[in-house]
């Protein structure tokens, strides 16, 4: 199982001398020169090193309604490619106008009986051949221009209806439904470095070609932190692999600084090991 596998991960970089600090980076100061000394703050404790990885990734924009969080993982989701497959032949919502909403819709009407797109605009603003694409599956419906007000447990204590109302009249009606995703876009969590890397207009950091480098010398950026198209696990987790090789080259090519006393001393590593081969 997944949080078994991710145990084992973090054990095993344990055994190669990772060093695990479970808090909130409230501040950071990158450097500006190659070999520079970056700072990380968490409260009054400095850690400082000559490299950074960003990995803060991008939060699931909310409704914030009740019965949201509540109903989190009991019906309601973010996620249509990572969840779809538990609403076969079952009633469900899509939340949201734009591409994504309709590609969500697209994957989910492949398992789930009936899928409504509900969206507070009759307009929409996902592409034409988006739109097509969803207006031609028998069993995609639009729902316009109503909001999604609560939503609501059935007695099995899972989601089992939600409440929507009609913009234009201000008419509300319960939607059953087992399943309501989500899909109206993501937040970079990017704040933290804000005005110190470069970012794109939605707050994405933003990396040279298909490397993980920032703007900042001796700083990298992984994840969906700088993604805004697959957003899964998998896609994370191989640019966190070039994250740590470019890191690693940074480090083997850059002359080394001297790190300030203020960070605290490594722990011996518990096993040895070989260092990556160098780049062709």
């Amino acid at each position: 199982m997944g949080p078994e596998m991710m145990q084992q991960f973090r054990d095993q970089a344990g055994r190669f001398g990772a060093r695990f600090l479970t808090d909130q980076a409230t501040r950071v100061e990158l450097a500006d020169e190659p070999g520079g000394i970056h700072t990380v703050y968490v409260g009054d404790e400095e850690y400082r090193a000559r490299t950074m990885v960003l990995a803060m990734g991008a939060e699931h924009r909310k409704l914030g309604i009740d019965g949201e969080d509540a109903l989190g993982g009991r019906g309601v989701s973010y996620c249509a490619t990572c969840d779809a497959a538990f609403f076969k032949d079952r009633e469900t919502i899509i939340v949201g106008g734009g591409d994504s909403a309709m590609e969500e819709a697209i994957f989910l009407a492949k398992f789930a009986s009936k899928v409504t797109i509900v969206h507070r605009r009759d307009e929409f603003r996902a592409s034409k051949i988006m739109l097509e694409r969803a207006r031609a599956l028998d069993n995609i419906e639009f729902l316009t221009p109503y909001v999604v007000e609560e939503f609501v447990a059935g007695d099995d204590g899972a989601l089992g209806h939600a409440v929507v109302r009609n913009l234009d009249t201000d008419e509300t009606r319960e939607l059953p439904m087992t399943g309501a995703f989500i899909a109206i876009g993501h937040e970079p969590q990017s704040a933290l470095v804000d005005g110190q890397v470069e970012t794109d207009a939605e707050g994405y950091v933003v990396t040279e070609g298909k490397s993980t480098l920032t703007n900042r010398p001796g700083v990298f950026a992984a994840g969906d932190l700088v993604d805004h198209t697959y957003r899964q696990a998998v896609t994370a987790a191989g640019s966190g692999c070039q994250a740590a090789l470019d890191a690693e080259w940074y480090m083997r090519d850059t002359p080394e600084v001297p790190v300030p006393e203020a960070m605290p001393a490594a722990p011996p590593p518990e096993a040895q090991w070989a260092p990556a081969k160098p780049r062709a």
